[in-house]
């Protein structure tokens, strides 16, 4: 990018919204994989019509763009792996609207998602999708990596949220896909296609999602079992008789890191947890927490059961969840982290693989994640100075995936491809289902300026796999 495009830039957004200072780059080149790729240069833009415009820009110039939201995702999707610009969105943060009597929003996609969780809570409304990042992720780049997250066992994902979408081609033509209606099926459902698109697409400038009622209680139970084993082959039996809106994972090693952080102690022998929530009308919680506590009783392999006794002790136990990943680094100073799926039976085979990898290869791994859904979280940790360490992690999520999809399972169910999974692609998919996927992304971007690099990587750049 010369100096004219700078300019150009500067006179579509204001002097102030476009840096191409060394210090403020390096804030925007990198995102939760640890990798940095510096870009040429960063926007703001504050509207739509400022995004066509730059779109048109770098169609006519061309260069390279890379939406952004807040940079918390796990598999590269934010990084300028091609150089150029990167727009931040962050400016387009408004709730634009709250429609109590349809139960819908519309947002910007700069909104913190637990911003609209609490503003749509004040009109007696609930938006599930509750990724760990919420409190900081944006609802742009939940849609773009179609992001899930503990409720989604119960819930479903940011797709089965999403009704309708603004955004700005790469040319700068604006679209607008989907409906505010509970159903709409007129022409091909772009809505879905761009929902998980990872930024390769469109920019995303305007999101229209459903929302539900807010549930009246909620109760959290904690499930303290023997081993990964017992504490995975409990799910399947609990949702055959029970509907929790959450059942979370933890194996020994994620309980064991953040053991602190929970408000009271758990016998040293447990290891692994379950953590289980139910909500809903206050008298039906009531009477499923009553019934689940009795089934578990019943069941083997579980050494404690307890529900917690106030809000506050429910809240601390999701805090120290949402704290495992952050806390992960106090046992290597690099990760993978995977986010594989498998049928929910078939999790003890998972776990014992995991399990079986970390020995063999004496690689540091450890699991946890939405037992519920099957969508495990297994983290692979590693030294990246340390060249065996490298290897011995690139061949434990060699085989990892391998298992995963000989089980009848799924590369990723919320991080996305980005660039950390894009060499795997063709484990899972066939060519002529990637042929297809890449004249798609042909025909949205042919000069390929969208987020290049992503899901279908230049061979450089396959090498590159941590």
């Amino acid at each position: 990018m010369n100096q004219h495009t700078i300019l150009r830039l500067r006179e579509i957004v204001g002097q102030d919204q476009v840096t191409t200072v060394p210090e403020e780059l390096a804030c925007y080149s990198y995102d939760g994989t640890g990798q940095e790729y510096p870009p040429a240069a960063v926007v703001f833009p504050g509207s739509t019509e400022e995004i066509c415009r730059i779109m048109q820009l770098a169609s006519a110039t061309p260069f390279p763009v890379v939406p952004r939201g807040a940079g918390t995702g796990m598999t590269g999707g934010a990084l300028p792996v091609a150089s150029g610009l990167v727009m931040v969105m962050g400016r387009l943060n408004r709730i634009l609207e709250i429609d109590r009597d349809n139960q819908i929003a519309v947002v910007e996609p700069g909104v913190i998602t637990g911003d609209l969780r609490k503003e749509a809570g004040r009109h007696g409304l609930y938006y599930p999708p509750d990724p760990a990042s919420l409190e900081f992720c944006t609802m742009g780049g939940n849609v773009a990596e179609c992001a899930g997250g503990p409720s989604a066992v119960k819930y479903g994902v940011t797709r089965d949220y999403v009704l309708g979408l603004e955004a700005v081609l790469p040319d700068g033509r604006i679209i607008h896909t989907g409906v505010r209606t509970a159903k709409g099926v007129v022409g091909y459902d772009l809505t879905r296609l761009l929902v998980g698109s990872e930024g390769t697409l469109a920019v995303i400038t305007q999101i229209t999602v459903k929302l539900l009622p807010a549930p009246e209680a909620r109760t959290t139970l904690l499930v303290l079992c023997r081993g990964m084993v017992e504490a995975t082959s409990l799910v399947a039996t609990i949702l055959a008789h029970h509907t929790p809106c959450t059942l979370e994972y933890m194996d020994r090693t994620a309980l064991a890191i953040v053991r602190d952080k929970l408000p009271f102690p758990l016998p040293e022998e447990g290891g692994a947890l379950l953590l289980i929530e139910l909500d809903g009308q206050r008298d039906a919680v009531s009477l499923a927490t009553r019934q689940l506590t009795e089934f578990l009783q019943t069941q083997p392999g579980i050494i404690q059961s307890r529900a917690a006794e106030s809000a506050d002790e429910a809240h601390q136990l999701w805090a120290a969840r949402r704290a495992i990943s952050p806390s992960a680094f106090s046992l290597k100073p690099h990760k993978m982290s995977e986010d594989v799926v498998v049928p929910r039976s078939r999790l003890p085979q998972l776990v014992s693989c995991t399990e079986a990898l970390s020995r063999d290869l004496g690689v540091v791994i450890f699991t946890f994640g939405h037992a519920g859904d099957g969508n495990i979280h297994v983290n692979i940790m590693l030294d990246r100075n340390v060249p065996q360490e490298v290897r011995q992690a690139n061949t434990a999520k060699q085989l990892l995936f391998e298992e995963v999809l000989r089980l009848g399972g799924t590369l990723s169910g919320e991080h996305g491809v980005g660039l950390t999974k894009a060499a795997y692609l063709p484990m899972e998919l066939d060519q002529p289902t990637l042929t297809l996927m890449r004249q798609i992304k042909n025909l949205f971007d042919p000069h390929n300026i969208l987020n290049p690099g992503k899901i279908f990587p230049p061979q450089a750049l396959r090498e590159k796999n941590i």
